[in-house]
């Protein structure tokens, strides 16, 4: 196969081009680097629009513009390019028969399907996930989790140099509690040897044990006042309690990586900086605020105001960086995180993928390191906002006691009901296999519907339509790319070699869309890198899994009249695979060989 090659770009940027060129050539200098507004079509491959707003500016009407920037494209391309005028002032534009399957042929040949790296130089940290020490994850890390790897690894094929960082609650008021209550309790079992489901049963039995500590400590005000100077103890470095919240943090690890690693996530211990990290920074981050005068001493507390944020009776409401009891927060922590980030690790995009209820402190902590100058132009620092996870009839999603549900026992169930529907199937898989593709396709069904979704909507789990092989569904893809898998398999080579495109070949309609679709596939991951919406990603592999149903009905692969256009079929079909394989690959979803 050939190296990656830059050279390879989309029919549409190259018919923007051309239509650009041709626009300079017939209107006056300061119009000449206007957008062409070139889209796809469906009354031709491009419709090129720019004649409808430029031609009021020359004073002329736009069907006239847009005959004279037709004539010099016609011109300049030397009829390598179908000019239509339509309509007011549009521009239908259809390409050769042999662009498209030199098209085909180029990103076939190339590793990487003709996708450059767009964000290569970029330094970008993605901080995702951030589940509590001693905590069970529950519903509430689906989507951080599911949406932060995604966009991780859409960013990192983009050429972006990326840091996961999973930003563990693992410091605070609740571990002195904790603690205390299991030096008071030395018996309770929690470790993982002393259970019966080992790593997941760690962090099941700390939170139960968490549970009894607070109503302890809301009961008991001698144990209550324990705990407080066992927080003291812990923030003061006593190396008895930091011993054992340690362990607590190591061993609530092994849990988080047990349920990243079933759900199929690139998280890592490696990619851990919990809130204790950026301890040793807060003192010196006040410091700083308050001496640059933008925080300020506020009944005690040290705050930060902002001109057009009050509350319901209208009093300012300010970012708290200090408690009045000298405690801190989450604002002085985040604000430490993005001075380091920043001063340290050179960041030039930071991507916070945190839940849309948050928006108001993130918009006051951006806000108050641009006050400082540590986010400056060159820097880039968004909230990646997304909506909720909701149960049946779009309530809060609860489990029948009204309790939060454990995230592994929602897993479990997509792939309970995965394997159910595949089992409604022909297949000729083994046990085994079975139990393999219905992980693949329950997991791959999760993640597609959270993903498929504008993550700034709710969405309702339910789990009938997600594995459901019909639809727009992660299970339909799957499946859609199991059957390019199948055609290939039935070639002399078992489809391991690219087949030959012959560029004069016959091009026929439902081809025609398939390969144009194909051709979207890298500015595609361009907008999504951009815009951070990876339900842009999902609707382009839904569309594609379709055209490719709607080419295979039309046109015989394997039975085709002439070698030539059984070759260029099957080329079709292998750059269709690898288009949904890899696509599938950024979103996090496996993809089966056979289902």
């Amino acid at each position: 196969m050939s190296p990656v090659s830059p050279d390879v770009r989309s029919l549409e940027d190259v018919t923007r081009d051309a239509v650009a060129r041709a626009m300079g050539a017939v209107l006056p200098p300061e119009l000449a680097d206007a957008d062409p507004v070139v889209r796809r079509s469906d009354r031709a491959d491009f419709q090129a629009n720019a004649a409808l707003s430029l031609a009021k500016k020359i004073g002329a009407k736009p069907r006239e513009l847009a005959e004279s920037i037709a004539t010099a494209l016609r011109e300049q391309t030397g009829g390598q390019l179908g000019v239509e005028l339509a309509g007011p002032g549009f521009l239908n534009l259809t390409v050769t028969d042999e662009a498209v399957w030199s098209q085909v042929a180029a990103r076939l040949a190339d590793d990487r399907l003709g996708v450059g790296t767009p964000q290569l130089g970029r330094r970008t940290v993605v901080e995702y996930s951030s589940p509590n020490i001693a905590k069970e994850m529950h519903v509430g890390h689906l989507r951080t989790t599911i949406i932060g790897d995604a966009l991780a690894r859409l960013l990192e094929n983009q050429g972006a140099e990326v840091i996961r960082q999973n930003h563990l609650g693992d410091w605070g008021t609740q571990f002195g509690m904790l603690i205390q209550y299991l030096d008071d309790h030395p018996d309770a079992k929690w470790r993982a040897e002393d259970l019966d489901d080992g790593d997941l049963g760690t962090v099941s039995a700390l939170d139960g044990l968490y549970k009894l500590a607070r109503a302890q400590f809301d009961t008991d005000a001698e144990f209550a006042d324990r705990a407080r100077r066992r927080v003291v103890t812990l923030q003061a470095g006593d190396e008895a309690t930091l011993a054992v919240w340690r362990e607590l943090v190591a061993e609530s690890e092994k849990a988080f990586q047990v349920i990243y690693d079933y759900l199929g996530v690139s998280l890592t211990t490696e990619h851990s900086a919990g809130e204790s990290s950026y301890n040793q920074y807060l003192d010196g981050v006040a410091a700083e605020l308050e001496q640059a005068g933008v925080a300020v001493i506020s009944d005690g507390a040290l705050c930060v105001f902002f001109d057009g944020i009050t509350g319901a009776d209208g009093s300012p409401v300010p970012l708290i960086v200090r408690k009045s009891d000298g405690g801190y927060g989450y604002a002085a922590t985040d604000l430490a995180t993005i001075r380091y980030r920043i001063r340290d690790l050179k960041i030039n995009r930071l991507l916070y993928v945190v839940g849309s209820p948050q928006a108001l402190h993130f918009r006051m902590v951006f806000e108050t390191a641009r006050r400082m100058g540590w986010l400056t132009d060159e820097v880039e620092a968004v909230h990646v906002g997304f909506g909720n996870v909701l149960g049946p009839g779009g309530k809060p999603f609860k489990t029948r006691a009204g309790g939060t549900v454990r995230l592994i026992e929602l897993l479990d169930s997509a792939v309970q009901r995965a394997r159910a529907e595949i089992e409604t199937k022909p297949h000729t898989l083994s046990p085994e296999e079975l139990e393999t593709v219905a992980h693949q396709a329950g997991i791959g069904a999760v993640k597609y519907a959270d993903l498929s979704t504008s993550r700034t909507k709710d969405y309702t789990f339910d789990l009938d339509r997600m594995v459901s092989f019909n639809g727009n569904t992660g299970v339909y893809l799957q499946y859609a790319n199991t059957r390019i898998r199948s055609i290939l398999r039935k070639l002399p080579d078992g489809g391991e070699e690219r087949s030959k495109v012959s560029a004069d070949g016959p091009l026929a309609p439902s081809e025609r869309a398939l390969a144009l679709l194909n051709d979207q596939f890298a500015p595609t991951l361009t907008e999504v890198a951009e815009t951070l919406e990876p339900h842009r990603l999902c609707g382009y592999l839904f569309s594609l899994a379709k055209a490719f149903t709607e080419f295979y009905e039309a046109c015989p692969v394997l039975t085709a009249e002439t070698d030539e256009l059984r070759a260029n079929r099957v080329a079709l079909c292998q750059l269709t695979g690898a288009t949904l394989t890899e696509g599938l690959r950024l979103l996090g979803i496996p993809s089966p060989e056979r289902m």
